[in-house]
C-alpha cells in the first residue's frame, strides 16, 4: 500500500512510499536535499519499517528538533498503525 507524510519542521515537504508485509519500498521525497534524500531511499529500500524506524528515530538537523530521517520514522509509524 502505498503511503504519503506531509513532514514538520524540515526543509522536505512530502514523503511518499510503499509498504508490503512491513517492508519499505519507493521512498519518495518532495524538497530537501537531493543527495542524501536519494541516499536515505537507497538504504531503506527494502528494510523492515520497525528497523528503521530504529535507527533513525531522534535524528537531528542543525539546532532543529527533527530531520528527514527523523520525520521518515515518524511516517512509518504512522503507515503500521493505519493497518
Amino acid at each position: 500500500m502505498t503511503y504519503s507524510y506531509r513532514t514538520k519542521g524540515v526543509c522536505s515537504r512530502m514523503m511518499t512510499f510503499e509498504l508490503e508485509d512491513g517492508i519499505i519500498h519507493n521512498l519518495k521525497v518532495e524538497g530537501g536535499c537531493d543527495g542524501n534524500l536519494k541516499g536515505i531511499s537507497a538504504l531503506v529500500e527494502g528494510m523492515k519499517a520497525e528497523d528503521a524506524m530504529t535507527r533513525l528515530r531522534g535524528i537531528t538537523c542543525g539546532p532543529k528538533g527533527t530531520s528527514c530521517p527523523d520525520q521518515l520514522s515518524h511516517a512509518l509509524e504512522e503507515a503500521l498503525a493505519s493497518k
